[in-house]
Parts: C-alpha cells; structure tokens; sequence
C-alpha cells in the first residue's frame, strides 16, 4: 500500500506537470450544460425505446444517439484499458460514464490527461451512447482540468468506515457517501417543506436573538459569552420561546422560527449542544390546535421525503428492524402512561413510597439522585420506562406542573398543565402548550423554577405580558430528532452537518 504522503507528493508532481504545459487547473473556467445523472437517464429512457418493438410503450425524448452534452464534476474512478480508459464523473445529482480514446486527442493533450488522478475536477464535451453492456455514457472529445486534489480520496469510493473520520472531515463522507449525500439533500427538503406548511398557514417567519442578557423558555444550563462594546455578559439562547411571544402581544398573531439553539450539556446519540429548533405560535389556539399541526405537518413531510407514512429503519445490511406507522396518532395522559408500567395506585402513594418503588422494583436507582423532588422521581419513570416505547407517534398530554412553568393549568386537574409530548420513535419530538398568558401566573410559576432568585427572571418579557398576550397555543420540534425519524437514522449525528467533538490534540 502506497504512502499517504508519496501519493500526496506524485500528485503535486501532477500539477507540476500540468503547470509547464501552461495548464493551471485553478484558473480554468467551464460551464456545464446539464447534469450527470440527467443525461445518463435520459439516454437510457432512450435506448430503451430504441430498442422497443412496440413504439407505444415508451416515448423519444427527442433525440437520437450521439446528441452531444457538457458536463463537469469530479473523477471517482478510473479503468485504464491501454489505448482506452473509461472514468466515472460524479456530481451533485449522479454518475456517469466517461470514454476517453486516445485517438481522439492530440499528444499533447493525452499527455494532459495522464496528468489527472481521483478526486480532480474535470469539464467534458462528448457525445452520448450506450455501450454494449447498456451503461450510458459520454465519449469524450475535449476535457478541460479544473480542480487538482492534492491528496488522495480516503480509502475507496465505495464509503468510510471510520465514524471518527466521517463526523471530522464531513466533506470526506459526502463525497464517498452516496447515501449521506442524500440524507442532508433530504434535510434541506424537509426544512423547505416546514417553510411552505406554515407559510400556507398564513404564519409569518422572524429571527429573534441568539444572544441573550437572560436565558428563558427552558431549564437548561446555557453557554456564556462577553459582549466588550456593552461590558456585560451575555448567554447563547437555550429556547426560541419569550420572544416569539412578545411577538404575540405585538399583534403578530401567528408566528414561527427556525432558529439555532445552544445547550451546555453532555452529548449522546440524540443530544449535541447546539441543535435546530423550529417554534410556532397561533393566537386564538390551544394545545389541541398544536396537537393537528404536529400531525398534519408530520405526515406531509413523510409523504414528500419518504412518499409513505409507514417510515422503515434499516440496519447497515439493509434489513428492515423497525417501521414508524405515522397514519395512526395516539392521544394519552402522562399519568396513565405512568400508571402501566408503575403501578394503578402509583399517584395514590406516597412520595416516599413511590422513590422506594422507583429505585427498587423498578431498578432506576441509577437515575434517580438523592435531591430529586418527587415529580422528578415520576419524570425519570417516564423518561426511562415509557417513553422509549412509544415509537408510533403518541400525543402525551397532562403533564405535571412542575415540569412546564410557561403553559396553562388544566381545568379538569389543577395537578397538570394542558400541555401535550409528541414522541416517536422513542422520544421526544415536538412539546405543544396552551401557552399561560396571564402575567401574574406566570410571574409566581416562573419565580417557583427559579427558586426565588430574582436574576434569573425575564422581567421585560413579564412587562410584555402585562400589556396583554391573546390566548395562544405554541409548539417546538426538534428538527433534528424529526430527521432522525423521518431519515431512518439512529444517530443525531447522521443528520447534523457537522456536529460537536472533542477537538483533536
């Protein structure tokens, strides 16, 4: 196996080269006419019908065979057939073919071409066919150098297998990925489509501070940054939440955002600190309003991105272990959900009696630490015996109090909020509230959370709820668990362009 660094130097060698023939591939410009897989596709539909014995199954597409194209990309593999040598060039839409024949060329220009290696970029003009053994193709009659890779592609084109490579160097992964290339074209699609849904919906799209001189909207701990020119510290925001809904009092009566949101805290399969949130807020509307917004905008993203609501998950042998059924929405009470898996009388006992169960016949001693008060001791019930069965999509609603300071108490039982969990696939997706707009009961639930310490409170977004907040329902969703589900992918990092690491010693 050759050297890393005696292939980088032969490829310097190459530039070298191509550099005394008055070639400098950085300064050349081409303009391609069309797409790899575009051409390569519609070449095929035609030969197919070329070769047709009944003309009406299928149709021309106007052209014979030898109709010429421009394409450019980058160069992904080479067979050197002697006087021959057949290349795939690849871009952002596919693969193709390349024919290059000796005769063809000049001396000096074959000599140009020896001079390209994998991973170089390359503009052609050609002629379409399809060989003999049915690959479309371009026969090449000129190639215009346009990128010299300097060091050589990772291991084969056929994909990385190091992980640590792959999230280190995502533009390795994505030019020896297909598949990951398609999962990120998938990501942009989907956030597209969310756009669109809303707007639709007559919602208005803003950007509020991702700086902010008080953390709100969650109980997270935030990252802290210094502002020099204002001499003050200043924190990355860990929720879209108190600004969108000075927007509602503002009159902006349905709203949302795609935002960046940033927390200090550990990383996992599902957690990296800084992630995509969308929020959406409508006037007028409640968590059950939420409730058929999650829904509806879930299944019309399946159905664009997948064009199923029936999402298949597949291990890396490409075998099915778990389908998403998104056409049936269950609707169910945190407390009940509880109660299956702890107990029918589990709220009728004691706090104590309900840590001792906890850590000792359900084996969570583990999760539950000495401080926790006795709805954290539920929540970690939940969290660690429920919610990871809940892979169909399941509204979970009524949850306690405690846990969601900005939403209203329910009128059917003061204990909880009308406040809903959307989990698939496992987890958490989109919370949905009826958002508490009475400013006196927001000031006492947010002075609870914050155990009496005056710092911690937003008192302008309390002030703006003083000059009144219509009734609103609001949602988040995590944007990239919702890829996750959507994209058959297990980890955050699949879907996260480039996600959090250790930096490299």
């Amino acid at each position: 196996m050759e050297d890393t660094n005696s292939l980088i130097e032969q490829r310097r060698s190459h530039l070298a080269g191509l550099a005394e023939k008055g070639v400098n591939p950085f300064m050349n410009k081409f303009s391609p006419e069309t797409g790899c897989d575009t051409a390569r596709s519609e070449l095929a539909r035609w030969d197919a019908w070329n070769k047709s014995t009944d003309p009406a199954k299928g149709e021309a597409v106007g052209w014979p065979e030898g109709h010429r194209v421009r394409l450019a990309g980058r160069i992904t593999a080479h067979r050197d057939m002697g006087k021959s040598h057949f290349l795939d060039l690849r871009d952002v839409t596919g693969r193709i073919q390349l024919w290059f024949q000796k005769q063809v060329f000049t001396e000096e220009q074959w000599e140009q071409f020896k001079l390209l290696d994998l991973a170089d970029h390359i503009g052609v003009d050609g002629t379409l066919f399809v060989t003999r053994m049915g690959e479309p193709s371009l026969k090449v009659e000129s190639f215009v150098p346009l990128s010299k890779a300097l060091r050589p592609p990772p291991a084969k084109w056929e994909g990385l297998a190091d992980t640590e490579i792959r999230y280190r160097q995502r533009y390795l992964d994505l030019i020896a990925n297909e598949e990951v290339r398609k999962t990120f074209q998938a990501r942009s699609l989907i956030l597209r489509e969310i756009r669109d849904f809303f707007h639709e919906r007559g919602y208005v799209e803003v950007e509020t501070p991702m700086m902010q001189a008080i953390p709100g909207g969650a109980a997270a701990q935030p990252f802290k940054t210094y502002h020099n020119a204002l001499g003050c510290e200043f924190y990355m925001r860990i929720a879209l939440e108190l600004y969108l809904k000075r927007l509602l009092v503002g009159g902006v009566d349905k709203v949302f955002e795609i935002g960046r949101n940033f927390r200090n805290e550990g990383l996992s399969r599902r957690h990296n600190p800084e992630f995509t949130m969308l929020e959406a807020y409508e006037a007028y509307g409640d968590y059950a309003t939420m409730m058929e917004t999650v829904e509806s905008l879930i299944q019309r993203l399946a159905l664009k991105v997948a064009g199923t609501l029936k999402i298949e998950h597949r291990n890396a042998q490409g075998e099915v272990y778990k389908v998403i059924d998104l056409s049936h929405w269950r609707r169910a009470r945190y407390k009940d959900l509880v109660r299956e898996k702890a107990g029918e009388d589990w709220f009728r006992v004691t706090p104590e009696e309900r840590r001792r169960r906890a850590v000792e016949d359900l084996k969570l001693s583990g999760d539950i630490a000495a401080a926790y008060e006795d709805f954290e001791v539920t929540g970690a019930v939940f969290e660690k015996l429920v919610e990871p069965t809940l892979i169909n999509p399941t509204f979970v609603t009524h949850l306690p109090k405690e846990l969601v300071p900005l939403a209203k108490i329910s009128a059917d039982d003061p204990t909880t909020v009308e406040v809903f969990e959307c989990c698939i696939n496992g987890q958490e997706i989109s919370p949905g509230y009826t958002e508490q707009n009475d400013p006196v009961a927001q000031r006492k639930a947010l002075e609870e959370q914050a155990g009496g310490e005056k710092q911690k409170l937003d008192e302008d977004f309390l002030v703006a709820l003083e000059h009144g907040m219509p009734p609103a329902g609001g949602i988040g969703i995590g944007i990239d668990r919702l890829c996750m589900m959507l994209l058959g992918q297990e980890s955050i990092r699949d879907v996260i362009l480039f996600p959090q690491l250790r930096p490299k010693e």
